[in-house]
C-alpha cells in the first residue's frame, strides 16, 4: 500500500490557538523542517543547528518582511544586508531558497506569503551545492488548506502606513483533487521619516493538484512590487574617520525623497512529489525568478569626525537577476539485517544571469553635515531597463548520502556532492571579459546518539566548497576571479523536544581562507576562524506563557596574514553576544487578552579592520497587546504594538562591502536602526 501524501495543516493562526484551544498560548515552536533534498524531517532528529520561525509569531508581532523575522534569531543578521549566520555573509543566490530552490537574496520578501522561515546555521554545501559558509535560508510557501480558510487583515502604522491583506485557501471537490491558496497585499503610505514612501504590493497564488493519493503537483506564482524612498541612506567613512553615535533616523535629509529601491520580483515554481511506495519518495522541482531592481539608495560618506559628509546616489550595478533553479531528489529507506539506511540521491543547481545598466556609477548630490542635513535636487538617473547581460553563472551538484542507523540509538550520516561551477563575464560588446570553470566536492558527516526518543546528541563535520571572489577595482588583478576555496566546520549539539518546548544548544568552529589586498594584489592571505555557541528555547513554558528565545556567542578572529595590524583582531562589525527573547503572556483572569514583550540585545562591534575602536551595541524593547473577540459572528484579533519603545538610536549593522568580511578602505558601512513605531492591526477569520 502506497502512503498518502498529507495535506497542508490548517494555518496556525494566533486567534485559533487562543480561542479554540482555550488553555494554550501560541506555541511558537516547529517540530518539522523542510531540509532541501533531505525532504521533510523531524527537527529534533536532524543533526544540524536549525532555527524556524512559524507563521503565528509573524502575525502576532505584525512583521512585514523576512528581514524583520531575522531579528528573532540571534545567529542571523539580515537587516538591510544580505542574510548571514555565525558572522559570515551569504551570496546573492547560493544561500537562499524558496521550497528548497535557489532565489535572489537581494529582495526583502513579504512574510505574508510564507508559512515559516527556516535557517540552517553554518555550512551546507554537501546538501545544497557550493555556497558561502553563511547558512541556508529557506522560505516555505503557504499551501492550500483542507477546509475553507479566509482571513482579512487591516493595519495602520507610523506615520501614515496603511495595510490591507487577504489570505484565502480551500480544497475543492469530494475527492479533494484541487486546492488553492491566494495571498493579496497592499501596504502603502509615509513611514517614520517625513517625505518617505513605503509601498508593498503582493499577488501570490499556490495550487495543489492530487490526481492520486500518492502524487501531488504544486504550482506557485507571485509578483511582488517593493518601493521604499526617503529612508536614511547608508553611511560610509573616509580615512581616519570613525562612526559617531547613531543619529536620529527620523531626521529628514539623511535620505533623499527620490532615493531608495523600486523592485519588482516575479517568481514561478512547480514541484512534483511522488510516493513510489512506503519507503521511497521522488521530488522534482523547477523555479524561475526575475528580480528587477532600480536602486538609487544614497550613501553619505563621512569626511571628518565633525559629522560632515558627501552624499552620492549609487545607481544599481546589476538591475536584473534572472534565475532558473532546479532540484530532483530520490529519498528512501532500506535495511541490511539490523542496520537501517536512509538513502539520498539528488541533483540540484541553478542558471543565473545578471544584467548591468548601460550607464552605471555614483552621482554626487552634494555636501552636508549630521547637524544640518540637506535635501538635494534630484539628479537625472539612468534608464535601468537599458541594460546588457554582463554575467552568467551556472552551478549544478549531484549528491549522494546515507544515514546509517545501528545499535538502536546511534546513527552515522555521510553525504558528499560533486559540483560544477561555470561563470563568465560579458562586456557591452558581447565579448567574454572573464571566465571561470571549476569542479569540486563538498562533504558532510554526522554522528548522532538518542538518549531518549525526544532527545538527540550529535557531532558533525562539514567541508564546503565556495566560489572564489572577484578582485576589486584598483587592484593589480582587478576583475580576476580567485580559485574556489574551502570552509570547514565542526559542530557539537544537543536537542530536546519536551511536551511544549524545544530546547537546543551547540558549539561550533568555522575556518576559511581569507581574501584581502596585499601589495595591491587581491588574494587569499590568512585564515578566518569563527568560534561560538548557540542556545535556544521555544514553546509554551507554562499554561499562559510562551517563549521564543536564543543567545549566540561569537569569537571571529583573523590569523596568519603576516600583518600585525590584522592578526588576532576581531572581524569588523561582528558582536560577541547577540540575544533575543520574546515572551507572550495570556492573562489568566482575561484569557482572550494577551501581552507580549520582545527584547533584543547586541554588544559592541569593531568599527574597522584593525579593531582600533568599538561601535556601541544596543538594546531594543518591543511591547504589544492582543485581544481576541467575535465581530459580526467571526473571530477577530485586535493587535497593538510599539516597537523600540525606548526610542533607542543605534547602528543596526556595521558591514564590510566584501562578502568575506574584508574592506580595502579599512572601514565598514553603517545602517541606522528604526525608531519608535506604533502598529495597530485587526485580523478577522471566517
Amino acid at each position: 500500500m502506497l502512503p498518502d501524501i498529507p495535506y497542508a495543516e490548517e494555518p496556525q493562526q494566533p486567534m485559533e490557538k487562543v480561542t479554540i484551544l482555550g488553555d494554550r498560548s501560541p506555541l511558537y515552536r516547529s517540530d518539522d523542517v523542510q531540509l532541501g533534498p533531505l525532504a521533510d524531517r523531524s527537527l529534533v532528529d536532524t543533526p544540524y543547528s536549525i532555527d524556524v520561525v512559524p507563521v503565528n509569531l509573524s502575525v502576532n508581532q505584525q512583521l512585514k518582511s523576512v528581514r524583520e523575522v531575522f531579528r528573532y534569531m540571534p545567529s542571523v543578521q539580515g537587516e538591510n544586508i544580505r542574510p548571514q549566520t555565525r558572522g559570515l555573509q551569504a551570496g546573492v543566490v547560493q544561500n537562499t531558497h524558496i521550497d528548497g530552490m535557489n532565489i535572489a537574496a537581494t529582495t526583502d520578501y513579504p512574510i505574508e506569503q510564507f508559512d515559516r522561515i527556516e535557517v540552517l546555521d553554518g555550512l551546507a554545501g554537501a546538501l545544497f551545492g557550493p555556497a558561502n559558509p553563511a547558512g541556508t535560508f529557506n522560505y516555505v510557501l503557504k499551501r492550500p488548506t483542507l477546509t475553507p480558510y479566509r482571513s482579512v487583515s487591516v493595519s495602520y502604522a507610523t506615520q501614515e502606513s496603511k495595510l490591507a491583506s487577504l489570505d484565502v485557501g480551500d480544497t475543492l471537490g469530494d475527492k479533494k483533487v484541487f486546492g488553492y491558496r491566494v495571498n493579496l497585499l497592499s501596504d502603502r503610505g509615509e513611514s517614520y521619516v517625513d517625505l518617505s514612501r513605503l509601498e508593498r504590493t503582493l499577488l501570490s497564488l499556490a495550487l495543489d493538484v492530487r490526481p492520486t493519493d500518492y502524487l501531488k503537483l504544486e504550482l506557485n506564482a507571485s509578483r511582488y512590487h517593493y518601493v521604499d524612498m526617503g529612508f536614511p541612506g547608508t553611511f560610509s567613512l573616509g580615512n581616519n574617520v570613525r562612526f559617531p553615535e547613531a543619529p536620529d533616523p527620523t531626521t529628514v535629509g539623511y535620505g533623499q525623497p527620490y532615493g531608495g529601491d523600486d523592485n519588482v520580483t516575479r517568481t514561478f515554481s512547480g514541484r512534483l512529489i511522488y510516493a513510489i511506495n512506503s519507503d521511497w519518495h521522488l521530488t522534482g522541482g523547477i523555479l524561475r525568478q526575475d528580480s528587477d531592481r532600480a536602486s538609487t539608495v544614497p550613501t553619505n560618506l563621512l569626511t571628518d569626525n565633525a559629522g560632515d559628509y558627501r552624499t552620492t546616489a549609487a545607481t544599481t550595478t546589476f538591475s536584473l537577476d534572472r534565475i532558473i533553479s532546479n532540484t530532483l531528489a530520490l529519498n528512501g529507506r532500506a535495511k541490511t539485517g539490523p542496520v537501517t539506511h536512509d538513502l539520498l540521491l539528488s541533483n540540484t543547481g541553478f542558471n543565473w544571469s545578471r544584467y548591468t545598466p548601460n550607464k552605471v556609477g555614483a552621482i554626487t548630490l552634494g555636501t552636508a553635515s549630521l547637524s544640518a542635513p540637506v535635501i538635494f535636487p534630484e539628479p537625472v538617473f539612468p534608464d535601468f531597463k537599458s541594460r546588457f547581460k554582463s554575467l552568467i553563472t551556472q552551478q549544478q551538484s549531484v549528491t549522494v548520502g546515507d544515514t546509517i542507523g545501528f545499535a538502536e540509538r546511534w546513527s552515522l550520516g555521510l553525504i558528499a556532492s560533486e559540483s560544477w561551477i561555470k561563470s563568465h563575464a560579458i562586456d557591452k560588446t558581447g565579448k567574454a571579459s572573464g571566465r571561470y570553470d571549476y569542479t569540486g566536492m563538498s562533504y558532510n558527516g554526522t554522528l548522532s546518539y538518542k538518549p531518549a526518543g525526544n532527545m538527540t546528541a550529535y557531532a558533525s563535520y562539514a567541508d564546503n566548497l565556495q566560489q572564489g571572489e572577484i578582485a576589486p577595482a584598483g587592484s593589480v588583478n582587478a576583475g580576476t576571479a580567485l580559485a574556489p576555496y574551502r570552509a570547514r566546520q565542526e559542530e557539537v549539539g544537543y536537542k530536546v523536544a519536551l511536551d511544549r518546548v524545544n530546547l537546543t544548544a551547540d558549539v561550533f568552529r568555522i575556518r576559511r581562507p581569507y581574501a584581502l589586498l596585499q601589495n595591491n594584489v587581491f588574494g587569499l592571505v590568512g585564515e578566518q576562524q569563527n568560534d561560538g555557541f548557540e542556545v535556544a528555547a521555544n514553546g509554551t513554558v507554562a499554561q499562559y506563557l510562551t517563549i521564543f528565545s536564543g543567545l549566540m556567542y561569537l569569537n571571529p578572529r583573523l590569523s596568519h596574514t603576516g600583518n600585525a595590524a590584522f592578526d588576532g583582531k576581531q572581524i569588523i562589525g561582528l558582536s560577541r553576544f547577540v540575544g533575543s527573547v520574546l515572551l507572550d503572556y495570556r492573562i489568566p483572569a482575561l484569557p482572550d487578552l494577551a501581552v507580549n514583550v520582545h527584547v533584543a540585545h547586541v554588544t559592541s562591534r569593531p568599527g574597522d579592520n584593525a579593531d582600533s575602536y568599538r561601535v556601541d551595541g544596543y538594546t531594543t524593547t518591543d511591547l504589544g497587546v492582543r485581544y481576541v473577540s467575535h465581530l459580526w459572528g467571526v473571530l477577530a484579533s485586535w493587535n497593538l504594538a510599539i516597537d523600540n519603545v525606548t526610542g533607542e538610536q543605534y547602528w543596526a549593522n556595521i558591514t564590510p562591502p566584501g562578502q568575506n568580511g574584508y574592506t580595502a578602505a579599512g572601514n565598514g558601512q553603517g545602517t541606522l536602526g528604526a525608531p519608535r513605531m506604533v502598529h495597530a492591526a485587526l485580523q478577522v477569520e471566517f
